[in-house]
């Protein structure tokens, strides 16, 4: 029988494109390969599941740093800006795992179904990962060599992924998402505001307006969930944003400061390189180098 290792490598091996990722058939399910050590990758992830099958990862959000290897799992719970790196890998024994974007909307279902008590956890969580979890991926994968049998049972074993994490010993850090009027659930909103607007001025205010909460509970729930002030995490989004469209498009410094919502240009090489250890021109040079 294929292991679940086996059969990411073999999917990450021939589908996987120039940035390590190869998609799968199954809604918010990919594998992903790095073959050394890396730069820093850095993205606002969505809630997610990754279970390292090979490798070892570090990942950085806010003030948080963890790191994981292979039988371990990530679980993220909250949509947050995050710096990773793979810190070990090589071509003889390349970085693989699995990652699965969770569903909010599906997790309130199944804990509604399996009446469930939601509860509050760090955002960012290492576990080892969970057997019931495993199985399901692995059964999930087998299936890209039955293409006729994806509809059918694709998001049957999705679903049943989704209730092993909600039950399972990840379901602590996941049952927040799952809450219909859970604080993560609001707070969820107003980050989408912040995702959508963050090159503009935004009002503490309007943010806590959004999430259903008042001034003072909005800044200590935004906190605990995201580990960020609202502020800091606009900033991160900023920083985010302007270092993917200098390394990937190509502008100018000056540029991308004010694409982001700076002013300043100092205040954003300031920013930029407090957050990423290096000045924005020092990583166009990299970035140009290394293409």
């Amino acid at each position: 029988m294929l292991s679940l290792l086996t059969l990411v490598r073999r999917h990450a091996d021939a589908h996987a494109d120039r940035f390590g990722f190869a998609p799968t058939p199954f809604r918010g399910l990919g594998v992903v390969r790095q073959l050394s050590p890396g730069e820093l990758q850095v993205a606002v992830q969505k809630p997610l599941i990754a279970i390292c099958l090979q490798g070892r990862k570090r990942v950085t959000m806010g003030t948080t740093s963890v790191a994981y290897g292979a039988g371990e799992a990530l679980v993220i719970t909250a949509d947050v800006p995050t710096i990773s790196e793979i810190i070990e890998a090589s071509p003889a024994a390349p970085y693989y795992a699995l990652a699965l974007e969770l569903d909010p909307a599906l997790l309130r279902e199944l804990a509604v179904e399996a009446d469930l008590r939601t509860s509050h956890t760090a955002p960012v969580r290492i576990q080892p990962a969970d057997p019931d979890v495993t199985d399901a991926a692995l059964r999930l994968m087998r299936l890209l060599d039955r293409p006729a049998a994806q509809p059918v049972l694709g998001e049957a074993l999705l679903r049943e992924m989704h209730y092993w994490l909600l039950t399972g010993g990840h379901g602590a850090a996941i049952r927040a998402l799952g809450g219909v009027d859970s604080h993560a659930h609001r707070i969820a909103r107003a980050v989408a505001l912040i995702r959508r607007d963050y090159p503009n001025t935004l009002r503490i205010g309007d943010l806590a307006e959004v999430a259903g909460m008042s001034e003072s509970s909005f800044h200590q729930h935004f906190r605990a969930i995201t580990t960020l002030s609202p502020l800091q995490f606009q900033k991160q989004l900023r920083l985010i944003e302007a270092r993917r469209l200098m390394l990937a498009r190509g502008a100018a410094i000056s540029h991308a400061a004010h694409a982001v919502g700076y002013e300043s240009v100092p205040q954003f090489t300031r920013d930029y390189a407090r957050l990423f250890g290096t000045p924005p021109g020092r990583d166009r040079r990299e970035a140009r180098l290394s293409a």
